[in-house]
């Protein structure tokens, strides 16, 4: 006899699916890079070649030989895994190199490592605050910021996002209810949306109101702000950001792993308390030096970053020349609106037999309505490669009458 949750769950899955919101996969069977190679049973040698777009590969770091030299002589030294927790028997000097390497990087008084970012950001709010403090969170965040902040006893306060009128609403709404400590939290930049934070004028706010500030910076470190980093640098807000946290699972090489940057204090409590950090192995050797060696690249790319800058401003002119609804920005994410999910389904859908690799963001990842196609930038493409893209963005776009 079927159990009633499982036949709950088929008719859930089906009513996904005739609303045009499932989401899946595709099998890639080559590294990550500018061109990948998919499955497709029905192609000449069993896959196809593609163009993506859809990668945080912003610098091209996913393959790069040094990186990948590096993580094969950590493997070398320092095996596959630790099989342990940090506290326990789990950390090595390759952990301890990182931390200090990336707080050297983003001048902090130190860092502490997370199996994700998502880790990261779910284990920060719970240790640092209480059922007294206050954490006032930006709207559009990403979900593991909200998820982070549901975890803490501390009073939730929201503000529609980059509205400074509506987050000084919120920190005197704090004050009037008597909170000890404030603490503002906001994406550097807003994944669905490509947005940079407004880090000069929230910092002036947080001053004002004695708070503190924290960055999810994931969608900005190692391509954007003066060395690559992050959003502080790029907006002047740097000094002001008391916590940072990160992603190695995007432009630092691709592979995964997250962390905090912050004060000592805050490190040293996120150590003793974190339960993400207290209850999870630590990251593979080969992760942890991959991404030494994707930092010092990634500090010193201005050159990729100025070509990721022209590569960026070249698809946009584009694009919009063509018809396309864009959404405003100069950040490397490039949404391109298309309201309903199927109209993003169908797109993906006809990119993808164009040879572009995209993917259609909708419901709940984004508003109803308010679908799209996100289009991600590397410096991994060539003048080629971006120009194939295009054409094929116009062609199916013409071909389903979007445009």
């Amino acid at each position: 006899m079927t159990h009633p949750l499982l036949k709950h769950l088929r008719d859930e899955l089906a009513a996904l699916d005739r609303e045009g919101l499932t989401k899946r996969e595709r099998l890639i069977t080559t590294p990550q890079r500018a061109r990948i190679a998919v499955r497709d049973p029905l192609a000449e040698g069993g896959e196809r070649a593609m163009i993506n777009l859809c990668a945080n590969n912003y610098l091209g770091l996913a393959d790069d030989p040094d990186v990948i030299a590096s993580a094969r002589a950590a493997l070398d030294e320092f095996g596959f895994g630790m099989a342990s927790v940090r506290f326990i028997c789990g950390t090595q000097t390759l952990h301890r190199a990182l931390e200090t390497r990336i707080a050297r990087w983003l001048g902090t008084d130190d860092a502490i490592l997370f199996a994700a970012c998502f880790d990261a950001n779910g284990g920060l709010f719970e240790p640092l605050l209480g059922p007294e403090d206050a954490v006032i969170s930006d709207s559009l965040n990403h979900a593991s910021i909200i998820d982070g902040i549901r975890m803490t006893k501390a009073r939730r306060y929201r503000f529609e996002n980059a509205d400074m009128n509506a987050l000084e609403d919120r920190l005197k709404e704090a004050d009037r209810d008597g909170a000890r400590f404030r603490l503002i939290a906001t994406d550097g930049v807003f994944s669905m949306d490509g947005h940079v934070a407004k880090l000069p004028e929230i910092c002036a706010l947080a001053e004002r109101y004695g708070a503190m500030v924290m960055v999810d910076d994931c969608h900005a470190h190692g391509h954007l702000g003066e060395g690559g980093r992050g959003s502080p640098a790029l907006t002047g807000g740097g000094g002001r950001v008391q916590i940072v946290t990160g992603t190695l699972g995007k432009t630092l090489g691709g592979g995964m792993g997250g962390f905090v940057a912050a004060p000592q204090p805050v490190i040293d409590t996120l150590r003793q308390r974190a339960r993400p950090y207290l209850f999870s192995n630590s990251l593979a050797p080969p992760l942890a030096a991959g991404a030494l060696k994707a930092i010092d690249i990634a500090e010193a790319a201005d050159d990729r970053r100025e070509r990721l800058a022209i590569l960026t401003r070249r698809f946009r002119v584009a694009m919009e020349g063509a018809g396309f609804d864009l959404l405003p920005g100069e950040t490397p994410i490039v949404p391109v609106m298309l309201g309903e999910a199927q109209r993003a389904q169908d797109l993906a859908r006809a990119l993808d037999e164009r040879g572009v690799y995209v993917a259609g963001f909708f419901y709940p990842v984004v508003p109803r309505g308010r679908a799209r196609i996100r289009v991600q930038m590397s410096t991994a493409l060539s003048d080629a490669d971006l120009d194939h893209a295009i054409d094929a963005f116009a062609d199916a776009g013409r071909a389903l009458g979007i445009i």
